[in-house]
C-alpha cells in the first residue's frame, strides 16, 4: 500500500533543521504484514531524542531510514499467526521487541533482547532474517527505525513491537507511554527502586526526565528533586510537585539516595554521580555519543558503598509495564498529559527537531488525525 512517511537520507545536516531540512515527507510502498506482524494506522507519535540522535549523527544508523519509534495506532490488518489482537484495537509501539527466548530476555527487563537489538541496529524488522517492508518510488529499500518507523500514516511491525492499550487512553497519552514513560518511569521503578523514605533526584527534565519525575511523585516517595539547566523546566517541575529544584550550578552539596540521570551527556552523568548520597544509587538512562567520556573518582564507589546502574528502556518488559502506567494514568496518579508541550503535524518535524535540540520542549506529539 502507498503511505506517506518522514525519511532521513543524510545525517548531520547543519542547524537550524528548519532550513537544512534533513527530513522529507515521501510517498513509499509498504508491504503487507507477514506472519507474526501487524499493520497499524498511526494516530499519534512522539518526537524523541532517539530520533534526533539519528538526524544529528550521535547514533549512527544505516540510511535511508523512516524515523519514529514512540507511537500509538489502530490495528488494520493481522499477519498469519497473530491471534491475540483484533482489528480496530489500539496499540502502543515499543522500540525494543523481545523474542522471549534468548538469555537476555530471561533477565526480567534488565538486558535488551539480543536478536531484537541486532535488527534495530541493522534497520530491519524483527525477527525475519533482516528484511524490510518499505520501498521508495524507485523500488529501493528504506530502512526501519528501531523496528517501528512510526513517523508515517501506516506502519508494519512485529507483534512483539506492539502492546494493546484500551481505548479510554487518548492516542497522545498512549504514544508517550511507549518510550518516555516506559524509559523514565522504569528508571525509577525497575532500576532505582526507592524505598518509601527515599528522596529521588532527577537530573535532566526533558521528556524522559519529566516522566521519571511524575513516576517518582506517583509512588509518594519522601520527596522528588528536579535538576536542569533550563529555568523554565525547573518551574514546571515545581508545579508538578517537586519539593526542590536546582540548576547544576546551584546543587552544591545537595544529595539524594536515588539519582536518575536522563540527559545523555557526560557532564550530566558527572552531576548525577556527584549528587548521589553515601550508599546511594545512580541510574543512568541517557544515551550520549559513543565516544563521550565522563570522569568520576572510582574510590568513591568503594568507600561510600555506591551503586551505578545503566537502565535501557527503563529496564522494562513493555507488555508488563505499559498497562501499569496506563492504570496509574486512569487513577490520576500519573499526569502524562503534562509531558506534552505541543501537538504538531507530520510536516513540522524539522522544526520539531530544532526545538528538541534547543531543549525548549518536553514532548512534541504528532497528531495524525488533526
Amino acid at each position: 500500500m502507498k503511505i506517506h512517511g518522514a525519511v532521513l537520507r543524510e545525517k548531520e545536516r547543519p542547524r537550524p533543521f528548519a532550513q537544512s531540512k534533513p527530513i522529507a515527507l515521501e510517498s513509499l510502498e509498504l508491504d503487507e504484514p507477514r506472519p507474526g506482524e501487524v499493520l497499524i494506522r498511526m494516530t499519534a507519535a512522539g518526537v524523541c531524542h532517539s530520533d534526533l540522535s539519528v538526524v544529528d549523527g550521535n547514533r549512527p544508523r544505516p540510511l535511508p531510514m523512516l524515523l519514529g519509534h514512540e507511537g500509538a495506532g489502530v490495528v488494520e490488518k493481522l499477519g498469519d499467526g497473530v491471534d491475540d489482537l483484533e482489528i480496530g484495537q489500539q496499540v502502543v509501539t515499543v522500540f525494543l521487541p523481545r523474542c522471549g527466548e534468548c538469555a537476555n530476555c530471561r533477565t526480567d527487563g534488565k538486558l535488551p533482547c539480543t536478536p531484537g537489538s541486532a535488527t534495530n541496529g541493522a534497520g530491519t524488522l524483527p525477527f525475519d532474517g533482516h528484511k524490510v517492508r518499505l520501498h521508495d518510488d524507485t523500488g529501493a529499500e528504506v530502512l526501519h527505525h528501531l523496528g517501528a518507523s512510526v513517523f508515517a500514516s501506516h506502519a508494519v511491525l512485529n507483534r512483539a513491537s506492539v502492546v494493546p492499550v484500551d481505548d479510554d487512553v487518548p492516542a497522545s497519552i498512549a504514544a508517550v507511554l511507549g518510550c518516555a514513560v516506559l524509559t523514565g518511569g522504569g528508571a525509577v521503578l525497575n532500576a532505582g527502586r526507592p524505598e518509601p523514605d527515599d528522596e529521588v533526584m532527577i537530573v535532566g527534565l526533558g521528556g524522559v526526565g519529566m516522566a521519571a519525575l511524575i513516576t517518582a511523585l506517583s509512588i509518594e516517595s519522601a520527596g522528588v528533586i528536579g535538576v536542569d539547566a533550563n529555568p523554565d523546566k525547573l518551574v514546571r517541575a515545581k508545579e508538578l510537585g517537586a519539593v526542590e529544584v536546582f540548576t547544576p550550578e546551584q546543587l552544591g552539596e545537595r544529595k539524594a539516595p536515588i539519582v536518575i540521570e536522563c540527559v545523555g551527556h557526560p557532564r550530566a552523568f558527572e552531576t548525577a554521580f556527584s549528587a548521589t548520597a553515601v550508599g546511594g544509587t545512580t541510574v543512568t538512562v541517557g544515551l550520549p555519543a559513543p565516544d563521550a567520556q565522563s570522569h568520576i573518582t572510582p574510590v568513591t564507589l568503594t568507600a561510600e558503598a555506591r551503586t551505578v546502574i545503566g537502565s535501557y528502556l527503563g529496564s522494562a518488559v513493555p507488555s508488563r509495564d505499559i498497562p501499569v502506567y496506563a492504570q496509574l494514568w486512569r487513577e490520576g496518579k500519573l499526569p502524562v498529559e503534562e509531558l506534552i508541550s505541543d501537538t504538531i503535524g507530520l510536516n513540522e518535524l524539522n522544526e520539531a527537531f530544532d526545538a528538541l535540540s534547543d531543549g525548549t520542549v518536553v514532548r512534541q506529539v504528532i497528531d495524525f488525525e488533526a
